[in-house]
């Protein structure tokens, strides 16, 4: 994924992604445009977390 958001900024623009989905009053082709932008957002926390798992994991095992 070319796109360099934070985990802070993906994060909460998946949630307002969500906010409108939820909200029922979006048209079905912008409904699709933000299910695929939630769909990259959800995969771009999950790596920012993946990485901060695997630096924790690579500090524990230098520790011990």
């Amino acid at each position: 994924m070319a796109e360099e958001l934070s985990y802070e900024a993906a994060r909460e623009e998946l949630m307002e992604v969500v906010r409108k989905l939820e909200s029922g009053g979006v048209p079905l082709a912008e409904s699709m445009k933000l299910w695929e932008r939630g769909e990259q957002l959800a995969k771009l926390c999950q790596s920012h977390l993946d990485a901060a798992r695997e630096q924790v994991a690579k500090a524990r095992a230098s520790g011990e």
